[in-house]
């Protein structure tokens, strides 16, 4: 693999790498962050490298002069990231920041029986704000033989992370891991003996609660280290991915609705804009700081105002690191199925 070399300049700036960073919230992420500090290094690192040459161009209409790289990395393949580990270890020598971002919620699948016990009941604004009995998705088997989604948002981000211990948190310089969770991580989709969920319907909503588990335990063994995890909501954020949820007739039925909620909940975020706020606000947080029983959610006021609030989540730090454990013997079985190179304690 040929690796574009890194200036001095490069080097000497903060390095931030974003996956799935070429729509959505990542992209949102990458032009409100190149606001905040048009000094840093910005790795754009995506599946789709056409889109991703788009997107940067748009970052450069708005911030001419950014340094901006991109990087080839499909978390969904263990092939593919074990190839970007290696490619980012030569050319950064440290990561500031890894905004674990990119993620799946394939055919999705709606529930208008669901949906509409659910607007006669007392868990209407429950029901908006987290998704619960509304989605169900499909999954299937990657090459590597493991669920895609869990994959996809879970596990091929713990062998990015597991394959960059040499440029995160090192030399006295810390590190920060920024997840992108959802109000849908619930721990009624999670099973400890069944974490890729391969038996059940609601892929997504076990795969984000399985992040919100991981960064509690990465906070534990890797604080020492210099490396610190945090969890992001950004909330309901209308977005390709939302818009696939349900049929145009529903949308045309709740948008309304929706609006009304939006007076009373701070969860319908919106735009991805407005959904970065909390990925943002970490930016400017000390690392060591913050709380790592702490979910940091986006919030829109009804007026439109955007401010960041931290909630606990619902994990225990037991069930986190039973979790943690059985992710690094998943790791070992893939290891010796697909000969991973690199040495991990």
């Amino acid at each position: 693999m040929t690796v574009p070399a890194v200036s001095r300049a490069t080097l000497a700036r903060r390095v931030v790498l974003v996956t799935g960073a070429n729509s959505g919230i990542g992209l949102a992420l990458c032009q409100r962050l190149l606001s905040e500090d048009n000094q840093i290094h910005l790795c754009m690192a995506c599946r789709n490298m056409q889109k991703a040459e788009t997107a940067k161009s748009e970052l450069l209409l708005s911030h001419p002069g950014a340094d901006i790289s991109l990087l080839k990395v499909d978390v969904g393949n263990i092939s593919s990231v074990i190839k970007a580990a290696e490619a980012i270890k030569q050319r950064y020598e440290h990561l500031d920041y890894l905004y674990l971002n990119a993620g799946i919620m394939p055919n999705p699948h709606f529930s208008l029986k669901a949906f509409l016990s659910g607007l006669l009941s007392r868990k209407v604004f429950n029901m908006f704000q987290t998704g619960e009995g509304l989605l169900i998705q499909e999954d299937w088997l990657t090459d590597d033989g493991l669920q895609q989604v869990f994959m996809t948002n879970v596990f091929g981000h713990f062998l990015l992370i597991r394959n960059l211990e040499p440029v995160l948190g090192q030399a006295g310089c810390a590190s920060q891991l920024v997840w992108t969770s959802s109000s849908n991580a619930r721990k009624s989709a999670f099973s400890l003996t069944d974490y890729q969920h391969s038996q059940g319907q609601e892929s997504y909503s076990s795969s984000k609660y399985a992040t919100d588990l991981l960064s509690v335990g990465l906070n534990k063994h890797y604080n020492s280290k210099g490396l610190f995890s945090s969890v992001v909501c950004p909330g309901f954020v209308l977005t390709n991915l939302t818009y696939g949820i349900f049929p145009p007739f529903i949308w045309t039925l709740i948008t309304p609705i929706m609006w009304l909620i939006c007076v009373f909940t701070n969860s319908f975020t919106r735009s991805p804009y407005n959904g970065t706020e909390a990925l943002v606000w970490l930016f400017t947080q000390k690392p060591e700081s913050l709380d790592p029983m702490v979910k940091y959610h986006s919030c829109t006021s009804g007026l439109g105002n955007n401010y960041v609030s931290s909630r606990k989540m619902d994990v225990d730090v037991e069930t986190a690191e039973i979790f943690y454990q059985e992710l690094l013997k998943l790791e070992g079985k893939m290891k010796e199925k697909i000969n991973i190179t690199g040495d991990h304690s």
